[in-house]
């Protein structure tokens, strides 16, 4: 199987990328990012491209892949709606589109949230950005799509957050996301096992096309 990964640098995107090297099954990863990601490996190649608005430039390359994991995303976090909707939505679909037309046996699978707003009309600005992104790449010409929404994820394997005061939360509470976990993995899953839920839905497809933390544990099982 041959992959693309985007976001790669980012906390989901590290999880991913290491879950895919690791696993037999994938033959070729591809990056796309805005930065490198700095790692090696026989599998591995990676692509920098900084317009992520428009992709022309580098569709010969992303011409040929079974699946892709789009891992990139943004805290709303201070951000105004149009700010967001640009990182969130248009820099989404800028790449999904020529995705799904030039690879059309492609599974497509996205990372979003727990608590998106699938009606779009909702108080909270980054659920109803996030609802319609869901909602308009499940209608493009893909093999299969499905939409992920973890909640809290704590990272492994030296995995960490680009954003200061992420890493700052995900080292200060290590201890308890290991036991919620355990314990109450409805509320938390971990890099690693998210990862492995990614390729285990583009291996083997999954009954929901939207899975919540709960249908992320099964997958990833």
């Amino acid at each position: 199987m041959k992959v693309i990964v985007f976001g790669a640098t980012g906390m989901v995107g590290q999880g991913v990328l290491r879950e895919c090297l690791r696993d037999p099954d994938v033959t070729q990863v591809l990056t796309v990012g805005r930065s490198a990601t700095g790692q090696s490996h026989p599998k591995l190649r990676e692509v920098v491209h900084k317009d992520f608005l428009d992709f022309s430039a580098i569709e010969n390359v992303i011409t040929g892949y079974d699946a892709c994991f789009f891992c990139l995303g943004v805290s709303s976090l201070g951000m105004s709606e149009d700010d967001y909707r640009r990182i969130t939505y248009d820099m989404t679909l800028a790449a999904a589109r020529p995705l799904a037309r030039l690879n059309p046996e492609m599974t497509l699978i996205y990372v979003t949230a727990a608590s998106t707003d699938s009606t779009e009309q909702g108080r909270m600005m980054w659920a109803r950005v996030k609802g319609k992104t869901e909602n308009d790449l499940l209608k493009l010409p893909f093999k299969a799509a499905y939409m992920f929404r973890p909640a809290a994820i704590q990272p492994l394997h030296g995995v960490r957050s680009k954003t200061a005061w992420y890493q700052v939360f995900y080292v200060g509470l290590a201890p308890l996301l290991t036991l919620l976990h355990r314990v109450a993995p409805r509320y938390v899953t971990t890099t690693e096992e998210l990862g492995r839920a990614m390729l285990a839905v583009a291996k083997h497809g999954y009954p929901k096309q939207i899975l919540e933390m709960t249908d992320i544990h099964k997958a990833g099982a």
